[in-house]
């Protein structure tokens, strides 16, 4: 029997994000994967800002970003009848609007980027594997037993029709929106499959006349019809300037699957383009189905669910492989303490009331998305339009000053500009602050919001919030303050005066035996805040002090100086012990160290 500390079923964005943080953190694991290599299509690829900061902290994010471009080359999403056809629209995505940039630029270090899904997923696999993970390919999960001390896993060498037994601590299935691991442990769901069907069709196109002089990521085709089916509208998708595209085409569920041919595949192409002249290399061709799906738990005993085997939705808002590898990323710094014996195992219990919020969250904003597509084909008289001929007559009509037609370009106007919550709903991205026993209250109530949520971040350094980001300086180098923490290990920011704070870490550092890192921000200190940015941001007094999780969270704050080195030191030792799982941290008799074995045997 094989053995190992964590196996995952699965090496798709979550997966194998879950196996490069457990190998970076030092802990032993096993990719599983049915299929013979990573994706093989361009599928996911909008990559947002915290994503891009997960890669930097697990230090691929040079690799991923010169594989990726740049979102603010190519920042619009296109409304047209084809390529060649009439534009309708334009709308700036992805923060490129001048009112929307400088939101996007100060809140992270990170650019979004549009990296596929076939381009990021080699990275994360490789890297995993030369810090360790074990891969195994064409071998396909298919089933397990929990007991006390672990999971035992049954597998299919799909190559040579040997089964066998690999033996883990815990397991995690990432393994999709068809999740075998997910119905073996009988998660509960709320929603739907099967909405609606579209096909995906990779093709190779020199489409740069159409395009060059717009560049976008997205050119969003508005034909009768097309309402009707997918995610209700047609999409031309950019892979790479300007040569390789993706193509989304509904299909009518409620009939049998299309099975298409190229020449059918290059015929929907050439419609879309508006152009039948245009050679076109048909690369592949799949069906998908729209879900409105998600998990109100991830876990059962031993074994975790992540990514699309618990959340499952449409692609608009581009959240699916941002999510899954968040939900990798919020776990696998919790796995990897309790398997080194560092917390109790009741920390993982946090991974299910912290995440599932976001699936659903997640898949809601997905549906309206999709759903608002309705609003444009009303607004140009194309919902119940029989053929091609009454479109255009349609469309026309749009054109004329009569009253009529103003009244359906202002319904125009407003269904475009209500697009900007799939297109630039930073909120929902960056908005993220978690309530669970890994986050201890300081007291105070959450700040409102002084934008829309959903479109706006607002940093905050409440508890459970992510750190916020501003630039400081060591060294005439600007550093983020994203930088000074992660890396699998707690940290404490301070600043003048909160000296005793790093004397209080360092007993921490020492009394629960996890690294607790220390920075004091001020002059002729660890950082400089030579902008003042760091001390508007911070939210609490110069010597108070942020406690920070290894995924960049907040996990608790004091608002000012300790009143003495022995309270420093008490405060933080009560902070770690509730994230850690490990109760009351005063001693009552014996060493600190034996007070502390006996507590993660709880």
């Amino acid at each position: 029997m094989i053995e190992t500390d964590i196996l995952i079923i699965g090496s798709g964005p979550a997966g194998s994000t879950a196996a490069l943080a457990l190998s970076t953190y030092g802990i032993r694991n096993i990719i599983v994967s049915k299929h013979g290599w990573v994706a093989n299509s361009p599928r996911a690829h909008i990559t947002n800002q915290r994503t891009f900061e997960v890669l930097r902290d697990l230090g691929i994010e040079e690799e991923g970003r010169a594989l990726a471009v740049p979102l603010d080359k190519v920042g619009k999403s296109i409304f047209c009848t084809s390529l060649a056809g009439e534009e309708l629209a334009r709308v700036y995505a992805f923060g490129t609007h001048p009112a929307r940039h400088a939101g996007y630029e100060l809140s992270s270090p990170c650019a979004m980027g549009d990296l596929p899904q076939h381009l990021l997923e080699p990275i994360l696999v490789s890297t995993a594997a030369s810090r360790g993970t074990r891969l195994r390919f064409d071998t396909e999960y298919l089933s397990h037993v929990q007991d006390e001390s672990g999971v035992t896993a049954t597998v299919l060498d799909r190559l040579s029709g040997e089964t066998y037994q690999i033996r883990a601590k815990y397991l995690i299935g990432a393994d999709g929106g068809r999740s075998k691991v997910a119905e073996d442990i009988a998660l509960p769901m709320e929603g739907s499959l099967a909405l609606a069907g579209s096909t995906n069709i990779v093709f190779e196109a020199d489409l740069a006349k159409y395009v060059e002089h717009r560049p976008a990521v997205l050119f969003l085709v508005v034909q009768a019809g097309l309402a009707d089916t997918g995610i209700g509208i047609g999409v031309i998708r950019m892979v790479r300037p300007w040569k390789e595209w993706l193509l989304h085409s509904g299909y009518d569920i409620s009939k049998p699957a299309p099975k298409l041919t190229d020449a059918e595949a290059v015929q929907i192409v050439h419609n879309m383009v508006g152009d039948d002249s245009i050679p076109v290399k048909i690369k592949s061709t799949s069906l998908w189905t729209v879900n409105n799906r998600y998990a109100t738990r991830y876990s059962s005993g031993r074994v975790f669910c992540m990514g699309d085997a618990v959340h499952r939705h449409p692609p608009t808002n581009g959240l699916g492989s941002n999510t899954s590898i968040q939900d990798a990323y919020n776990l696998a710094w919790k796995l990897a303490l309790v398997v080194n014996g560092k917390a109790n195992p009741k920390l993982l219990d946090t991974y299910n009331v912290e995440r599932a919020p976001v699936g659903r969250q997640v898949v809601e904003r997905a549906i309206k998305s999709m759903e608002s597509y309705g609003g444009i084909f009303e607004a140009l008289d194309l919902l119940n339009v029989k053929d091609a001929v009454e479109a255009h007559a349609s469309m026309d009509a749009l054109k004329t000053s009569t009253p009529e037609a103003a009244a359906r370009r202002e319904d125009l106007r407003k269904a475009i500009a209500a697009k900007d919550y799939e297109y630039n709903a930073h909120g929902v991205e960056m908005n993220r602050i978690y309530s669970s026993s890994a986050v201890v209250p300081d007291g105070t109530a959450q700040p409102l919001p002084t934008q829309d949520p959903e479109l706006y971040y607002h940093p905050t350094t409440f508890p459970g919030s992510r750190l916020p980001h501003v630039w400081l300086q060591r060294d005439n180098q600007s550093v983020s303050t994203l930088d000074l923490v992660g890396k699998g290990r707690f940290t404490v920011l301070t600043g003048m005066g909160g000296d005793a704070w790093r004397d209080a870490a360092s007993d921490a550092e020492q009394y629960f035996g996890v690294t607790v890192d220390t920075y004091i921000i001020g002059p002729a200190r660890d950082f400089t805040d030579l902008y003042g940015d760091w001390a508007e941001m911070r939210e609490i007094a110069e010597a108070g002090c942020l406690l920070v999780r290894p995924d960049g969270h907040i996990a608790w704050r004091a608002s000012s100086a300790p009143k003495s080195i022995n309270h420093a030191i008490t405060s933080l030792r009560d902070a770690m012990a509730q994230i850690l799982g490990l109760g009351h941290s005063k001693p009552s008799a014996g060493t600190a160290s034996s007070i502390y074995a006996d507590a993660v045997t709880v």
